[in-house]
């Protein structure tokens, strides 16, 4: 019993280290030449761009049902006044990064999985070594440097779309006061509120396209090796991001 536990302690341990060791050679090599615009362009329009329409739906219905529920809950107390700025704030500072990034781990982070896992069970990958090529260098380091570019985009429409979700329902719909919803913003927004999100983005951009990116490059080379590389990336990373935004919470508040 001992000896199966310490076996399994030593493995999780190596493994964690393989797991840090990926991400810290993916960021090295965004730095290192040769540098490959056409790559990093191409994945910003994979992950960005190709998620645009998805990130505005979600948004949008995300801040009707804010604006609806926020609406129906301030009436009560006599605050209707304030829903703009409850709107803004819950999506800023938490709504909109969550949400956004788990539709984009869901989207963009599943298709690198499994193009990346399609590539090793082809042996796609050993031939770029075979050709001098580092196939992290070629491979994922432009993919975490779209995400570090994309995401925060991405979750900044995500809370635009929303925060005038919020205003169509709750002032267009359910009556209330029109000038109130954005002045509250203006007056109760701060520029650490606008930040939080921005750090929450970033992080969650490295995360999704790191877990994805490793799950796909290390997929076994057998039938069922793609299809369990992909779901593990998606469900690994869905799990840090709420993780990692528990503890970004607790360090901006």
């Amino acid at each position: 019993m001992a000896e199966r536990l310490g076996a399994l302690v030593i493995d999780s341990v190596v493994q964690l280290g393989a797991f840090v060791l990926f991400l810290v050679s993916a960021a090295f090599y965004v730095f290192f030449p040769p540098f490959k615009p056409r790559l990093w362009i191409r994945q910003i329009r994979i992950i960005g761009a190709d998620s645009l329409f998805l990130i505005i739906l979600i948004g949008g219905f995300t801040g009707m049902v804010l604006g609806l529920q926020g609406y129906n809950t301030l009436r009560r107390f006599g605050s209707d006044g304030a829903l703009g700025t409850v709107v803004a704030l819950v999506l800023v500072r938490e709504l909109g990064p969550v949400l956004a990034a788990l539709m984009i781990a869901a989207r963009a982070g599943s298709a690198m999985a499994a193009e990346l896992g399609a590539m090793q069970s082809t042996e796609q990958i050993d031939a770029l070594t075979v050709m001098a090529i580092n196939p992290v260098q070629y491979l994922v380091s432009p993919r975490v440097l779209a995400g570090v570019i994309s995401f925060p985009l991405l979750i900044s429409v995500f809370d635009v779309v929303g925060i005038f979700g919020g205003y169509m329902i709750g002032v267009g719909l359910m009556g209330a006061p029109s000038a109130a919803y954005f002045n509250g913003i203006a007056d109760n927004m701060e520029w650490h509120d606008v930040m939080t999100g921005i750090y929450k983005a970033l992080v969650f951009g490295v995360v999704v396209t790191w877990v994805c990116c490793y799950k796909g490059y290390r997929a076994e080379r057998m039938a069922t090796g793609v299809s369990r590389a992909t779901t593990e990336a998606v469900v690994l990373s869905s799990a840090l991001i709420l993780a990692f935004d528990y503890f970004l919470t607790s360090i901006l508040l």
